[in-house]
This record gives structure tokens, sequence and C-alpha cells, in this order.
């Protein structure tokens, strides 16, 4: 069995000043963000993209992600906890931020910068789209260093099963690991290649919520699931659905509806034609 190697969250000390793992992840995640959408911009200038709009996408969408993870961790997953301990909302340095209130973060700057701009917010949604995933893998490397959002008991024949022993000595699955591979290498490789092409308005930004609804759904069926605001509705509907689950199935649901009738679309206006 592996050791988790116990990192110290905090990457460099500066005298008071101390740099943590976590925050230089949102700043490897911000970086590639900037480097695969000058490829993008490269590769589809067609889209009406340029450097500046994507800095300026970047910086929305920081505050999209950073508002919105930290909002949908205190009210998706702990809102008992930071209820009684107000002050913890600030403290993002120690982690613990939601990918889908970050995910509903992004979805309003995006529609807030498109509205300033004069573009359509499905045509910035799926510009950048095949950018996101990346930056999912950087920050699931940073819950790795942290130790945190460890996965569920594994067998100990299992040759990457893990102990992680702030928890206890069981050897577990390294979910976080397995949350770089799916819904960060995976989903990049899929939607960088699907939106090299042109495609309907919508298609690729109904890729990317099938993608990730889909591998998110699996990933946690490894992880150890945050009761949150389902968890009374888990036990009582006997499904074992963790609160994550649960909110990845309207992801899957809106997702594949959306490529489904832009498919129905696409064939009935090629018929059309014959």
């Amino acid at each position: 069995m592996l050791i988790h190697p116990d990192i110290d969250p905090i990457a460099i000390h500066l005298g008071p000043l101390a740099i943590r793992w976590y925050g230089l992840t949102y700043l490897m995640a911000f970086g590639l963000f900037i480097a695969l959408g000058r490829q993008h911009l490269k590769r589809r200038p067609e889209l009406g993209f340029d450097k500046q709009a994507l800095e300026d996408l970047l910086f929305w969408g920081m505050l999209g992600v950073v508002i919105g993870g930290r909002l949908g961790e205190v009210l998706f997953y702990q809102p008992t906890y930071y209820l009684s301990h107000p002050m913890q909302v600030f403290a993002i340095w120690q982690g613990g931020m939601s990918f889908h209130g970050g995910f509903l973060g992004v979805l309003v700057a995006c529609w807030l910068w498109a509205q300033r701009t004069g573009r359509r917010f499905w045509q910035v949604t799926d510009f950048i789209a095949p950018l996101v995933p990346t930056g999912l893998a950087a920050g699931r490397i940073g819950n790795f260093i942290n130790g945190e959002l460890w996965g569920r008991p594994a067998s100990a024949d299992l040759p990457w099963a893990m102990v992680f022993p702030h928890v206890d000595t069981l050897p577990r699955h390294p979910s976080q690991l397995y949350q770089v591979g799916l819904e960060g290498l995976l989903l990049f490789v899929v939607l960088w290649i699907y939106s090299a092409k042109p495609r309907p308005l919508k298609a690729v930004s109904a890729a990317f919520l099938l993608g990730y609804g889909l591998l998110r759904f699996i990933a946690e069926f490894f992880r150890t699931p945050d009761a949150g605001i389902f968890g009374d509705h888990v036990t009582a509907l006997g499904l074992g659905l963790s609160t994550a689950q649960w909110l990845c199935v309207p992801m899957m649901l809106i997702g594949g509806v959306m490529l489904y009738k832009l498919n129905s679309t696409q064939r009935n206006a090629v018929a059309s034609t014959r």
C-alpha cells in the first residue's frame, strides 16, 4: 500500500507570509487558462475573441470561481458549520471550494461579461468550455496535497490503494487523483478535440455539461461522500448518491438534451437539402 506523503500545505514561508500549495494550484489553473486560450484563439480565429477578451474573461472567471465556489461550499455542503462560524466563510486559503458553486459563479460572470461586450452567452461559454478542465485538474492536485477529500476504503490488494494517516489506517482510493484524470485530463482531451472544428452554438457547452456531469458522477463512487444538503434524502431514497452526484444529475440531463436537440436539428437540416 502507498502512504499519503503528508505534504506541508504551506509551499513557501516568507516570514509572516505563507504561500500555500492550494493557492499555487489556483495560479496554475489561471495560467493554463491563458496558455490554452491563446492556442484556442490561433486555431479558431473565426470565433471572434482576441487576447484582450481572453484576459477579461479570466478576470471575470476568477471572481466567479472564488465567490461562487465558496458560496457553493457554504450552501451545498456545510451550511450548519458556517452558520455557527460565519467568519470562516472568508478563510478560503484553508480550502473548501465547491465545483458546482464555482460553476454557477462562472456562468453568472460569463453572462455579465457577455452583456457588457454585446456577445451571446452561449458564444462565450462555448469558447471557454475546453479551457476549464485543466484548471479542475490543478484544483484536484491541490486537494491531494492538502490530504482532503480522500477516497472510500479500498482493498489492500489494490496496487495504488493509499493510507491517509491523518484520517485512519485504512487503505483508500486516492480519489483526488482519479478526478485529476477523469474530469481534468480526459475531459480536456475530449473537449479540446471536439471544439477544434466548427460546431453548432451551444454544442461545446452541452458537451462540457454532459462530460463533466458523467465523469464526476463516476468519480464520486470512489470518493468519501459529503452528505451536504441532500444527506437526508440520500438515506430516505436508498440510492446511496452523494450530494455532488445529485448536483451532477441536472448537468447530465441538460447537456444530453441539448446535444440531442442540436443533433436532431442538424440531421433535419441535412435531410431537407437532399
